[in-house]
């Protein structure tokens, strides 16, 4: 479940990010500082944006930032961002991104559900208000505890 994978210390508001770089480290910090991720693996996300492109933007307004779990996940977890200016990733179609749900996955299935869970909530137009109003990470984790 999506609630079992983030906290309120993964969720971080109106992250000032002057380009899609700066977006994916300031977003991904809040799982390094929780002990989620190694650095490494916020350098593996940005070489793997680099070398074949902004693969992780999955839809309008919305990058899914993550590596491979053997590039420093330590354990599996989703930080959710928002930007206060929006960025370029470089996605035609999606570009900007506002919103960033950085995801850890330490193997390859057991964050599966919650991936399925997340992306319900990409298709809720009050997910989206939400996120663009919340004042504090509370206000996010409650919302996903009630679904």
């Amino acid at each position: 479940m999506l609630k079992d994978l983030t906290s309120e210390g993964l969720v971080r508001l109106n992250i000032d990010a002057k380009n899609w770089q700066e977006a994916i480290q300031k977003s991904a910090d809040a799982l390094l500082q929780n002990g989620k991720i190694t650095h490494a693996y916020i350098d593996a996300i940005i070489k793997a944006v680099q070398e074949t492109g902004p693969y992780i933007v999955i839809t309008k307004y919305v990058a899914l930032p993550h590596a491979r779990p053997e590039a420093g996940a330590i354990e599996s977890a989703i930080g959710i961002a928002t930007l206060k200016n929006p960025v370029a990733f470089g996605n035609k179609e999606n570009d900007p991104v506002k919103y960033l749900f950085c995801l850890s996955a330490a193997d390859n299935n057991s964050h599966l559900n919650a991936l399925a869970e997340l992306m319900e909530l990409l298709e809720r137009k009050d997910f989206y208000e939400l996120l663009d109003c919340a004042e504090k990470p509370s206000e996010i984790m409650n919302f996903i505890k009630n679904l």
